[in-house]
């Protein structure tokens, strides 16, 4: 399992979702341009002090990451529409996508991908990219049965 955050704009979210990351050994991928500067001290501050346990890996761009990507499906989140996350069928090799927090992801990237959705019943037009992408990873993680994994010493 895989985080793909695609073009993130704020620090604090991307930072908290790095510690995520970093406790569940899941690799974070950062599609460019960020909203900000990898040594912000906001995203610093938000992941603490386990940035050296977060598997890393920074993309120039969207092509590139699909050029490169060594995964298995890319997974697509939307606060809008697709499968509702708890009765879509996760696979141990997906790359779970979520969207830049102003505006979500472009069609260009869900096209003819798998599209999940958290459901929302308040007057809110979306949850925290950082709540989501735990919401949907640990889930993911219990579909799997990778929820007992274990990495590092």
């Amino acid at each position: 399992m895989q985080i793909i955050l695609y073009e993130p704009e704020i620090p604090p979210n991307t930072g908290t979702i790095a510690r995520l990351c970093a406790a569940t050994c899941t690799t974070l991928n950062l599609v460019e341009p960020l909203g900000f500067s990898l040594e912000d001290r906001y995203l610093r501050r938000a992941g603490l002090d386990y940035w050296p346990y977060v598997p890393l890996r920074v993309w120039p761009s969207w092509e590139a990451l699909l050029q490169g990507w060594d995964g298995g499906r890319l997974v697509c989140s939307s606060a809008r529409g697709g499968t509702p996350y708890h009765q879509f069928v996760f696979q141990p090799n997906d790359g779970l996508v979520l969207g830049p927090e102003t505006r979500g992801l472009p069609e260009a990237v869900t096209v003819d991908r798998a599209l999940v959705r958290i459901p929302i019943w308040g007057k809110v037009r979306s949850l925290n990219v950082a709540n989501a992408a735990a919401v949907l990873l640990y889930e993911a993680l219990r579909q799997t049965g990778e929820l007992d994994r274990r990495c590092g010493p």
